[in-house]
């Protein structure tokens, strides 16, 4: 099936589009923030030619900038033939999935991209963000308004109507998705999430792991040897230990929300029921095979539905790379089982979680790779 063309759209988000109006926009670029969005390339301009700006003016327009989120989002032309779409007696209530694709750590759009493809030409909606390095590593406490942004961002495009599945890479993508979780929860805005597919994720904290993950996303610079990524590990090591320790010391004297420096802590324990899926390697140097066996048996242990397939030599998030039939087989038959489940089986499943949210207090979480 071939994708619709992309096509220049307004800068305002199509509120409450139907299936075949979402169809005619193709892809859709846009930056998100303070409840506006636009197109990243075509940006509005607050000065005509030869204008300068005023200096608070000037900082104003910075400050917008770097609260924006940069995503993009494709509207493919739908397919009669389309066995994602949960078909119910109620024609309003036979929406197209999307699928949320979160990705790693440094990772461009034009990789992953390549990913969406899969479901674009399945006839599936897709949304396509990665979460800035800075706030991955250096500036962890803003992954907090991202998550709520996204969430936001989700309800404004009407997207809470539609079956939900996220695609996270790597730790880098966990952590996002953690965050979102996190949203969800604080505002107590359900989605309608049908399952998450995991690549080459989650993993333990580890030195070793984190210079690797260093290496593989400052290493395309030249400035950035083995040193220079030694000492960025030591210290990013160090600055997140005496923030845990702060956080730590405060709560003996006041309430506080812990930190969590890996995904792999807080959803291990995440109280959603969703299916998941686990695409991982013996290759993987970044993620050992090992942290995500380990993690499928805990999420076994608690009863969720899980799905794993483990690769021998693909690299960290190169599995579709080295293997793409079976990649694209294993996320389609997972996404096929997702939608079968019974619209009643969801809605109890929502209810289980606002009970248990209820129960434990919220915490905020915080990572690297």
């Amino acid at each position: 099936m071939s994708t619709s063309p992309a096509s220049s759209s307004s800068s305002t988000h199509p509120y409450g589009l139907t299936t075949n109006d979402l169809a005619s926009m193709g892809e859709y670029p846009g930056s998100y923030g303070g409840g506006t969005a636009g197109i990243v390339a075509s940006s509005t301009s607050m000065t005509s030619p030869g204008q300068q700006l005023e200096p608070t003016a000037r900082r104003l327009v910075q400050r917008e900038r770097e609260d924006a989120l940069e995503y993009f989002i494709k509207f493919p032309k739908p397919t009669g033939d389309n066995d994602f779409v949960l078909v119910s007696g109620n024609e309003e209530h036979n929406n197209v999935p999307i699928v949320m694709l979160l990705g790693w750590a440094g990772c461009q759009d034009r990789y992953l991209m390549k990913y969406s493809k899969i479901y674009e030409e399945r006839g599936l909606i897709t949304v396509r963000y990665t979460a800035p390095v800075d706030t991955l590593f250096w500036k962890r406490s803003e992954m907090i308004p991202i998550g709520e942004k996204i969430l936001k961002l989700i309800q404004d495009m009407n997207f809470d109507a539609h079956p939900l599945i996220f695609h996270i890479f790597s730790n880098g993508g966990a952590y996002l998705y953690q965050h979102i979780n996190l949203a969800v929860r604080k505002h107590k805005s359900p989605l309608q999430v049908r399952g998450v597919i995991f690549d080459s994720a989650p993993g333990e904290r580890r030195m070793l792991g984190l210079y690797r993950a260093i290496t593989a996303i400052y290493g395309r610079e030249k400035r950035c040897n083995c040193l220079t990524a030694l000492a960025i590990t030591l210290t990013l090591s160090i600055m997140w230990f005496l923030e845990e320790t702060y956080v730590a010391f405060k709560s003996l004297f006041c309430k506080s929300t812990p930190v969590h420096a890996s995904p792999f802590c807080e959803l291990k324990n995440e109280t959603n029921k969703y299916p998941q899926l686990f695409l991982y390697s013996k290759g993987d140097v970044v993620i050992p095979y090992r942290d995500v066996e380990k993690f499928i048996r805990l999420r076994q242990d608690q009863g969720i539905d899980v799905s794993s397939v483990c690769f021998e030599d693909a690299e960290h998030v190169k599995i579709y790379t080295k293997y793409p039939n079976e990649y694209v087989q294993c996320v389609c038959n997972f996404i096929r089982s997702c939608m079968t489940i019974p619209t009643y089986h969801q809605h109890q499943v929502l209810a289980d979680n606002e009970e248990q949210q209820e129960q434990q207090p919220g915490a905020g979480n915080l990572k690297y790779d």
